[in-house]
C-alpha cells in the first residue's frame, strides 16, 4: 500500500513482480491469492505482471559476466559445513550474522574446490576481490528515515557483516540478491520501497549495480508490522493474513487504519 501510494502521488507507475526464483517453494494458488488481495487493497499495476521464473536467461547471462570477471567462485559447502567452520574459531562464541544468515568464512575461497559439477555448486561474490574492481564505492539515496539520507558503503562494514555472499544457489541458478537487481534494471525502477529488514541487503545489490554498469534506484525501507509484542510478522510464524481480516469484515480502510499507513 505504501508503494502504491508513493507512486500515485509522484505519478508514476506501481509494478508487481512475482519473486518465484525457487520454484520448490512456489504455487499457482498463493500467486492468485496475491492477486485478489492487492484488488481488494485497491491497489492496480500494469499488466503483464513480471515473474522471475520466465527470466532465467537474463540471471544466467548475469552470473556468467561476473563469472569471467573472476569475482564469483563455486562452493561446495552446506549449511553444516558453514557452521561448523564458522564456529571453530572460537567455540561457545556468538556467531556473526549477516543478510544471507551466517557470515560465510570464505572455505571454498582459500581452498576452492578441486572437482565438482558447475551445475551443481552455489556461486558465492569475492566481496574483496569485487569491491577492488570499483574506481568508487558505491552509494545510495535512502528516504525511509523521512528525508533524503545518502548512504555510502563501508567496505569493513561489508566484509564484517555480509561476507562473500551466494549469487546463484545450486538448486536455482540464481538467488534473491542477483535476480532483484537484474529486474529493477529491466524494469527500469526509479523508486524500489521494502521493510527495513532488507536495510543491508542493499550494500550488496549497490555493488552488483556498480560492477554490472546498471543504475541505482532511491530506496525506500519502511517500519515493519508487528505484533502486540513487538515481534515482526511472518509467515513462516504463521502471521494472520490479509484474507482473515477481509472475511471478519474489514474494510481496506479499516486496515489502512490498523497499520497507520
Amino acid at each position: 500500500m505504501l508503494a502504491f501510494d508513493m507512486a500515485s502521488t509522484a505519478n508514476g507507475a506501481f509494478l508487481l513482480r512475482i519473486e518465484d526464483i525457487d520454484q520448490s517453494r512456489s504455487r499457482q494458488t498463493w500467486v492468485d491469492q496475491i492477486y485478489t488481495d492487492l484488488h481488494w487493497l485497491g491497489l492496480e499495476w500494469p499488466q503483464p505482471v513480471y515473474l522471475q521464473s520466465k527470466h532465467g536467461d537474463t540471471y544466467t547471462a548475469g552470473l556468467q559476466r561476473l563469472l569471467a570477471m573472476g569475482i564469483i567462485y563455486p562452493c561446495v559447502c552446506t549449511r553444516r559445513d558453514i557452521q561448523t567452520a564458522a564456529s571453530a574459531p572460537q567455540e561457545g562464541a556468538a556467531l556473526a550474522s549477516g543478510p544471507d544468515g551466517l557470515i560465510y568464512p570464505g572455505t571454498c575461497r582459500v581452498n576452492p574446490p578441486n572437482d565438482y559439477d558447475p551445475a551443481a555448486v552455489a556461486y558465492r561474490l569475492d566481496m574483496e576481490t569485487a569491491l577492488a574492481r570499483l574506481a568508487r564505492l558505491p552509494r545510495f539515496v535512502e528516504t525511509g528515515t523521512g528525508a533524503s539520507v545518502e548512504h555510502e558503503l563501508d567496505a569493513t562494514m561489508v566484509h564484517s557483516k555480509i561476507g562473500d555472499v551466494v549469487l546463484a544457489r545450486r538448486d536455482m541458478g540464481t538467488s534473491y540478491h542477483l535476480s532483484v537487481v537484474l529486474d529493477d534494471a529491466a524494469q527500469r525502477i526509479s523508486h524500489v520501497v521494502r521493510g527495513e529488514d532488507l536495510f543491508d541487503a542493499t550494500f550488496i545489490h549497490i555493488i552488483l549495480q556498480a560492477l554490472l554498469g546498471l543504475p541505482t534506484p532511491v530506496y525506500h525501507h519502511h517500519r515493519l508490522i508487528r505484533d502486540d509484542t513487538g515481534k515482526r510478522l511472518a509467515k513462516r510464524d504463521d502471521a494472520r493474513a490479509i484474507s482473515k481480516y477481509r472475511d471478519d469484515g474489514l474494510s481496506p480502510a479499516d486496515l489502512r487504519d490498523l497499520l497507520g499507513v
